[in-house]
Formats: structure tokens, C-alpha cells, sequence
């Protein structure tokens, strides 16, 4: 077989389906030429950030004092592979599915008092991972907590939270801009 050197190729008609290759063949682009994808309608390109989701906690949750404690995020805003579980608030790596993940978690706390009492985590499999952050405003306190995670089918996340203030603390329900988490899978 030979070479075939253009510039254009179309359809004899100007429309309809443009075929290029057959099924069990592999079309390549060497090394060093440039696909150019810009101007055209693209469909089965690139890749889907599943699975995905995301879920707050919609009432109060109490915490106990010196306690590393579970968030339970009780409403899914949305579930792409059924992944998460509002009941135990874990979101378990579907069959098939592993591979690098992130996820950020927040609590925000029904109450003022100093910030080095409390933390968040992102917990794999039961185990701390990743610390989060604090964030300040004039009545209440937010922890958040952003990672980037390796895992495997069956594995895991929750988010975890510590406080010790001397008593039981409250983490702040709403309709998901105080006390959430969300997930999904990156395009690899």
C-alpha cells in the first residue's frame, strides 16, 4: 500500500459520514502533528469525571468533646454511580472504578469558640489521610479539608472531625453551603 498526500478530505456530497479506518484497526497521529479539535463538534473525546457526587448535612449533628467523629452529610445534591451513602456518610470507590480521586470536605461549627479546638480529616479505609484547614468569619468557624487520593475499588472516604472544647459541639446544618462533601474522579 501507498501513501496518499492532500489537504482536504470530505464526503462526495459535502455531507453526511466520514468513515476512516474499520473497526479493529488503530488510527495513529505521529509524534510531533497536532490534532486540532477546536472548531468541531467533538463526541466520545476525552472523558467523564465519574464517578461523582455531592451531599451536605441538612440539620445540626452533635459532636462529642474529644471524640474523632464521622460527619454524616445526610442529603445527596447528586450520585452519579450510587457511591455514596447517606446514612454512614462514606463514599465507597465503585467495582471497576479506581484511580486518582478529589475530594473536599467542609463543617462549619454552631459556635465561636477558638479555632485550635477543632479539625477535619479525610479519612481512607478508617485511616487520617489529610488534615484540613480553618477558616474564619465574625460568628462561626469553618474546617475544610481538599485532597487528592490514589484509590482502588472497595476503598473508602469519609470525613472525620475532632473538637475539644470541654462539651458537646454542634456542626451546622443548611441547605449545603455550610457543611458538605464532594467527589469525583479526575480524567486521567
Amino acid at each position: 500500500m501507498g501513501t496518499i498526500k492532500t489537504t482536504n478530505i470530505e464526503t462526495i456530497t459535502g455531507s453526511g459520514t466520514l468513515t476512516i479506518g474499520q473497526s479493529g484497526e488503530t488510527i495513529t497521529i505521529p509524534s510531533g502533528a497536532t490534532l486540532n479539535l477546536s472548531n468541531a463538534t467533538q463526541t466520545g473525546v476525552g472523558g467523564t469525571n465519574t464517578p461523582n457526587f455531592s451531599a451536605y448535612r441538612s440539620t445540626n449533628q452533635t459532636i462529642s468533646n474529644a471524640t474523632d467523629t464521622v460527619v454524616v452529610y445526610n442529603v445527596e445534591v447528586f450520585d452519579t454511580d450510587s457511591a455514596f451513602d447517606t446514612s454512614n456518610g462514606k463514599f465507597t470507590v465503585p467495582s471497576g472504578k479506581g484511580g486518582k480521586y478529589m475530594f473536599v470536605g467542609q463543617t462549619q461549627w454552631n459556635s465561636a469558640t477558638d479555632f485550635d479546638d477543632t479539625n477535619i480529616s479525610i479519612c481512607v479505609n478508617g485511616t487520617r489521610i489529610f488534615y484540613g484547614d480553618v477558616g474564619r468569619n465574625e460568628f462561626y468557624r469553618t474546617n475544610r479539608v481538599v485532597a487528592l487520593l490514589n484509590l482502588s475499588a472497595s476503598d473508602y472516604v469519609e470525613i472525620k472531625v475532632f473538637q475539644a472544647v470541654g462539651g458537646n459541639l454542634d456542626i451546622q446544618g443548611s441547605s449545603g453551603d455550610r457543611s458538605y462533601f464532594y467527589g469525583y474522579k479526575i480524567i486521567e
